[in-house]
């Protein structure tokens, strides 16, 4: 593990919540947002290029158009779904230990994003959640605690955001599933992209 991986540490998670079954793609952010920021562009592929700031733009919008309560998923939250949740067969990338079935990455994307869906899904039904695109979640960066916590949500304050998955463009280490990013709320990069 990377040192930002470390100290290992129990989570306990005890609220419901629902992850999206893909990340959000092009065709649905064009519905919400009126255009398109995505370096690759494709109606069915991960929107990508957004900063963690458009991302709460976008929900707002979301939200208000459906009257739902659409939000990015904690990094705790993330990792308990891209981990397959109660259903976890304790695999090193989501959804199985061989990377190539679960996730485009350097070794078989052809340097670019694909389609969502495409890759085999994890033990909850979720895609992509290894792979394609890096994916934003709620939390400030910070270090990790060996004590135990429940329903952590990150540091209080900071100057960068967490993203999660690995993508297109990373190699299988930088994909396995306790791989922590993180990068400044203003930033942009054709590997980020989002899920809800």
């Amino acid at each position: 593990p990377y040192d930002d991986e470390k100290p290992v540490h129990q989570v306990t998670l005890t609220n419901d919540y629902y992850m999206g079954k893909y990340e959000v793609t092009q065709a649905l952010w064009q519905v919400v947002m009126g255009k398109n920021p995505s370096y690759f562009k494709g109606d069915n592929l991960p929107v990508n290029y957004v900063r963690w700031k458009d991302c709460q733009r976008f929900i707002s919008k979301l939200n208000s158009m459906t009257g739902r309560k659409f939000r990015l998923p904690t990094e705790a939250e993330w990792e308990y779904a891209a981990r397959g949740g109660k259903k976890s067969r304790g695999y090193q990338y989501s959804g199985s230990s061989n990377i190539s079935d679960v996730a485009w990455y350097d070794g078989n994307s052809g340097d670019k994003t694909h389609p969502v869906g495409t890759k085999q899904a994890n033990e909850l039904g979720i895609y992509d959640m290894t792979g394609n695109v890096l994916e934003w979640c709620q939390d400030w960066y910070g270090s990790y605690y060996s004590s135990s916590q429940t329903n952590p949500t990150g540091s209080d304050s900071g100057s960068a955001r967490v993203s999660r998955g690995g993508g297109w463009n990373c190699n299988a280490s930088y994909c396995r599933l306790s791989v922590r990013f993180y990068y400044t709320p203003d930033f942009r990069l054709d590997i980020l992209g989002l899920r809800l």
